[in-house]
């Protein structure tokens, strides 16, 4: 996040990460405090005037959305990241009317959300369906001998989603065939070899590839010939 950029736009409130003082009322701060720096000095909230403001955490994206419109004054809640060495959002800081204001209206359209997302659900579904004939379809061209249950198989699996397999390539979706003969060999070497016991044997991937290259290769002229 860039913080020079957030400043201009939002004002910001820190989760501090360590003891300190207000520097307008001297109050103690400790770690886990919540801050706004001016003129590069720690304010608490009270002396922000931001601590009549209610905390609303990220996660909801449209409660969020509405919050923010219906505030006449709000602040983004950031902390810093060790792990990614920069400051992430938390949430926002809002008025309580403009967060029940925001829930009644999430509750109100909560149902046509729903219908949206099924909607949705079920056009993503019909293009995996589609896509998947299609793949089955390709494999079963380019290797008449496989047996149809094995293509069909090969296409699923290749094919399933988030597996990030050959068949979840960008080729692979524009029916590469170069991408899809790797995708068919790939499981000829896991399903039709002893390639998954080599390599727990040895350890080493090239040299199990390499001892059931030959067995690959004979599946392959099986399955390419007519």
């Amino acid at each position: 996040m860039n913080m020079s950029a957030t400043a201009r736009e939002d004002i910001v409130v820190f989760i501090t990460r360590r003891a300190g003082k207000c520097a307008e009322c001297g109050r103690e701060l400790f770690k886990g405090n919540w801050i706004r720096l001016e003129k590069e000095q720690p304010l608490c909230l009270d002396c922000a005037d931001l601590g009549h403001l209610e905390f609303l955490p990220r996660g909801n994206t449209a409660l969020t959305r509405r919050a923010t419109v219906h505030s006449p004054l709000r602040a983004v809640v950031v902390q810093w990241s060790r792990s990614r060495q920069h400051y992430e959002r938390q949430g926002i800081l809002v008025t309580p009317a403009a967060i029940q204001r925001a829930e009644e209206e999430c509750l109100a359209d909560a149902d046509l959300r729903e219908r949206r997302r099924e909607r949705a659900a079920k056009v993503r579904e019909t293009q995996e369906q589609a896509y998947l004939a299609e793949v089955t379809q390709t494999i079963r061209a380019a290797f008449p001998g496989c047996p149809p249950k094995e293509v069909a198989r090969i296409a699923e699996w290749t094919c399933e989603k988030h597996s990030g397999r050959v068949g979840r390539s960008a080729a692979a979706k524009s029916l590469d065939p170069q991408a899809l003969r790797l995708a068919v060999i790939a499981r000829i070497r896991h399903e039709h070899t002893r390639y998954d016991e080599l390599l727990m044997q040895h350890g080493d991937r090239s040299l199990a590839r390499a001892e059931v290259h030959a067995e690959i290769n004979e599946v392959l002229q099986r399955w390419e010939a007519p």
